[in-house]
């Protein structure tokens, strides 16, 4: 297996006969190169147009930017070796007139867990699946290509999503090494999608896609000073993506603005018959132009609910100051503010359904692959590769999520499965979330980032992180076991717009007009940044 320094030399190879240069072109005849790391899908589509550049040219700058910061932040597993000659591709359907839309030939990186067809690996950071072939590329992939995205590469991740170890660290991966993310040296990127974060804060491709089970766009996404939309269970198909609970999973855009998220959600969502929760989707399946109707003052028409008895007890941290600010400029640009308590907040919650899902939803997975490196068809065979494969860097990275998994004792064709998940129903709908909100009829229900993913987990519904503020620069540095600063100066957080079941078109619009209210993203640069611009390639 070639190392991701070998894959990324070897694609970039026509970037680095000209990455000699000392300064790039900032613009061609006037027109001047949108800077990579603020860039938006309508800067990179007005430029495609006019043939400011080209889609070969965002691929070979994109790949030149993770070249400068892989080594240092390993947000990239891979990239595709075929990224230059699909740009090549939709750069000459371009040329001959069809324009499959706002992603024709943009750039996009997936989360090492979302299958693609093709040269590249879908190993969820794991040995165990390094050299596995799918059948055919995941729905998400399919409508990435269909939508004209470049699907530039696959990026690393806590190892399984997350779900194998009780002592390892977020952004860790056997197989991609350890994330760090950008607004502080060693700063923990937070998991499960952190390089779908690291990358996408750093614009090293347009955006990226991530996945989450609880927390795994939201916090990253928070912790990386970008958008996250993380929507509801069976707005996109999760097939042939590895998965850990069929009842929780889903797959989101990371991105630096609220419109480029909602542009990415509308291309990937949508019915597939490979995946039956998509059947939810209302009105016969149509999916909303999310970014169409965005409006900078639809806050003064928005009713904004507060759940305070579910917010933490402390109003005096910095992320709970920040917060109270976001609420009180919230009203003063016009919103109604409402109080939007859980009716139960104290209702329990099972500890059954990510663990009971995994098994059975595993096994599934591993049964649609073509080519099963290692032979493995179970959780029990997954844990013995894992303990006996040395680069797995077991017991230093132990199993226990999956030992506990195993002790449960049933998967989710258990009667006790249906009697834990209807448990997290109750919690989540009428005695939590969706009961606040409808009974609210609020447009959004906001609280920190850090706080929200669990009350939205249980019960499938969507949520959308917005950049909220940054550690101040005299916070005191906190460094977890395994190394990474987890508070510290300059590091950011979120602030999160929650909603009942399918309203992300309602969440956009509140999350779009709080974002351009603040812009909060601009006020704080990361510690590490590419030098490698458009310039250095596009205008020649």
């Amino acid at each position: 297996m070639p190392s991701v320094r070998h894959i990324i030399l070897t694609v970039s190879s026509v970037w680095l006969a000209v990455a000699g240069f000392t300064s790039a072109l900032t613009s061609v005849k006037g027109k001047p190169f949108p800077s990579l790391i603020d860039v938006t899908i309508d800067d990179l589509q007005e430029g495609l147009r006019s043939g400011l550049f080209s889609s070969v040219d965002l691929v070979n700058a994109y790949l030149a930017r993770i070249q400068e910061v892989n080594g240092t932040l390993h947000a990239v597993t891979e990239v595709n070796p075929d990224a230059l000659h699909i740009a090549r591709e939709l750069d000459g359907v371009r040329i001959n007139g069809t324009n499959l839309g706002p992603l024709h030939g943009v750039p996009i990186l997936i989360k090492n867990n979302i299958a693609t067809k093709d040269k590249m690996d879908n190993s969820a950071g794991s040995w165990a699946l390094v050299g596995a072939k799918v059948p055919a590329d995941s729905f998400m992939a399919q409508k990435l290509r269909k939508a004209g995205a470049i699907i530039l590469g696959k990026t690393n991740l806590s190892q399984w999503a997350n779900y194998r170890s009780g002592n390892s660290s977020n952004g860790w991966s056997a197989h991609g090494g350890q994330v760090l993310a950008p607004y502080y040296p060693n700063q923990d990127p937070s998991g499960s999608s952190s390089g779908s974060g690291v990358a996408s804060a750093l614009g090293l491709a347009l955006a990226s896609l991530g996945t989450e089970t609880s927390g795994s766009i939201l916090s990253p996404a928070q912790k990386n000073n970008i958008v996250g939309i993380k929507p509801t269970v069976g707005l996109t198909s999760r097939h042939l993506v590895i998965p850990i609970s069929e009842h929780q999973d889903t797959i989101g855009p990371m991105a630096r603005t609220v419109k480029d998220a909602a542009i990415i959600l509308e291309a990937i969502a949508g019915f597939d018959p490979k995946d039956n929760y998509t059947h939810s989707i209302p009105h016969c399946g149509k999916i909303p132009h999310y970014a169409a109707r965005l409006d900078a003052e639809y806050l003064k028409e928005a009713r904004i609910g507060v759940p305070y008895n579910v917010l933490p007890s402390s109003n005096t941290s910095e992320e709970m100051v920040a917060f109270w600010s976001a609420v009180e400029l919230m009203q003063s640009e016009g919103a109604t503010i409402i109080d939007a308590n859980w009716a139960d907040a104290n209702a329990p919650i099972s500890t059954a359904i990510l663990p009971a899902d995994f098994i059975s939803n595993l096994v599934s997975y591993l049964a649609e692959l073509t080519v099963n490196p290692h032979n493995i068809h179970s959780l029990e065979e997954l844990r013995e590769f894992t303990q006996s494969f040395p680069l797995e860097q077991y017991p230093d990275r132990d199993t226990a999520t999956w030992d506990s998994a195993l002790d449960l004792g049933y998967n989710n064709t258990n009667f006790r499965f249906w009697e834990a998940l209807q448990m997290n129903y109750y919690a989540g709908g009428e005695a939590g979330l969706l009961g606040a909100y409808e009974r609210t009829g609020a447009d959004a229900i906001v609280m920190p980032s850090s706080n929200s993913p669990g009350f939205a987990a249980i019960v499938g519904a969507p949520v959308v992180t917005v950049p909220m503020s940054f550690y101040p620069e005299d916070t005191e540095v906190v460094i977890n076991s395994r190394g990474l600063v987890t508070r510290g100066p300059n590091i950011p957080y979120g602030l999160s717009f929650m909603g009942g079941k399918f309203t992300e078109e309602k969440l956009i619009k509140v999350a779009y007009a709080y974002e351009q209210k603040t812009l909060v993203r601009k006020k704080v640069q990361p510690y590490i940044v590419p030098t490698t611009e458009i310039g250095d390639f596009g205008g020649f």
